[in-house]
């Protein structure tokens, strides 16, 4: 008998569906303790659970990786701020997507957007074949997908925005092109978080996250998660989760939880300074161009003022810098606040060049043809005060492109010997 557990329900007294969605992020999956009246749940770190006889255990848990105290309570926060019926989390992001491909029958047929976080095509690419699963990328998924469409054709993947150019797709074309022949559609929503955006409320079948970024929100915890209203597609992944194993600690899931609670917070925050900082981007003579959905001369604006909570563009946003990959990496090098890091989403500001560092993997004809070029930056906002992150680019800027010329052996800028 297939393993599957069972929906997700809301514990007594806790908020429903009909609150907000702060109140429901510091609620949702947090029971107080019955016994000690803990407002806060502990950590069950414990791998089994008695029984009082064969096959009758005290409680609802049996063995921590089919489930487990903490994993149930943020899965159920996790479904209830996507508007979801069910929640799964896995030990990353890309466990989420290799359970997801490894749910497709053997000779499945994958339609997704190009511009794709590095992870997720590189499983696409050089994963996806060991099950049997083709993946065909388009750059405009909402023109053409129908003409992508196989018999085999089994799902369709999106990530809006998307990794790193910020391009945004309608959610709700893209699903009624597929629904139309039978086709799941999943919907990469790790940049915007649940609090910016819910791909299931736009016809989406299932939404993914890195945890690991804006869920979490302080880089201390790797995870992913999915989420959807299926039966059927419950009882599969549910199936796989215990299966494969790949699922997070109890620790994990327990940190992951506590930082769902401020997302709303967090989220405000990071919008306000990406707001800032795009802004003076777009201003700045030493940038070609600004990718930010936040911004009314973003190509996608009218999809970000549809999809996106009050037309917010998230904390998220790339450039490319006048002076090649040279003064790409002369920028990073030269901030003061943001660090030189992958990742992002967390309390704190980041910066990366993405062909160099997380889309290296990608063959550079590749990458340039959906606008990954070497001279592109990627930035994540944090919380830190908008009016140091934009000082602190602006400064930046400055260095990288009117940077020391040598001359006859010496350092000459702006025409004085240094």
């Amino acid at each position: 008998m297939a393993f599957s557990k069972a929906p997700i329900e809301t514990p007594p007294g806790a908020p429903s569906l009909t609150h907000r969605f702060g109140t429901m992020a510091v609620h949702a999956g947090s029971p107080h303790d019955p016994v000690t009246g803990a407002v806060i749940e502990s950590i069950s770190l414990s791998t089994t659970f008695a029984q009082t006889a064969v096959g009758k255990p005290v409680g609802k848990y049996e063995y921590s990786r089919s489930s487990n105290p903490n994993r149930d309570n943020f899965e159920t926060a996790v479904a209830a701020l996507e508007h979801a019926k069910y929640a799964l989390a896995f030990a990353s992001g890309s466990a989420v997507t290799a359970t997801i491909l490894q749910s497709l029958d053997f000779g499945s047929h994958v339609i997704s957007v190009s511009d794709v976080y590095g992870g997720t095509h590189r499983y696409f690419t050089q994963c996806a074949k060991a099950h049997g699963v083709e993946v065909t990328f388009t750059p405009e998924i909402e023109i053409d997908v129908r003409d992508h469409i196989q018999k085999n054709t089994k799902l369709i993947w999106i990530e809006t925005p998307s990794n790193p150019t910020l391009r945004l797709v309608d959610i709700r074309a893209v699903a009624t092109a597929a629904h139309e022949h039978g086709i799941k559609v999943v919907v990469d929503n790790t940049f915007l978080s649940p609090y910016v955006q819910n791909p299931l409320d736009h016809g989406a079948d299932v939404v993914v996250h890195s945890v690991t970024k804006y869920i979490n929100g302080h880089s201390d915890v790797v995870m992913g998660v999915a989420a959807f209203n299926s039966d059927k597609l419950q009882e599969r992944l549910s199936f796989l989760q215990n299966a494969g194993g790949a699922v997070p600690s109890p620790h994990d899931c327990w940190l992951a939880h506590r930082g769902l609670k401020t997302l709303h917070l967090r989220a405000r925050e990071a919008t306000i300074n990406a707001t800032s900082v795009a802004q003076a981007l777009a201003a700045s003579p030493h940038v070609i161009s600004v990718n930010y959905p936040g911004s009314d001369s973003h190509p996608h604006r009218k999809i970000a003022i549809k999809q996106h909570r009050d037309g917010m563009g998230g904390g998220m946003l790339s450039f490319r810098i006048k002076g090649g990959e040279g003064a790409s990496e002369r920028f990073c090098q030269s901030l003061n606040i943001y660090v030189l890091a992958e990742s992002l989403g967390g309390v704190e500001s980041l910066v990366e060049v993405p062909s160099t560092m997380t889309h290296a993997g990608i063959p550079k004809d590749q990458r340039e043809a959906v606008g990954i070029f070497d001279d592109l930056v990627r930035i994540s906002c944090g919380i830190e005060d908008s009016e140091d992150l934009t000082a602190d680019v602006l400064q930046a800027l400055e260095k990288a492109v009117v940077f020391p010329k040598i001359q006859n052996g010496l350092a000459v800028q702006n025409g004085h010997v240094e």
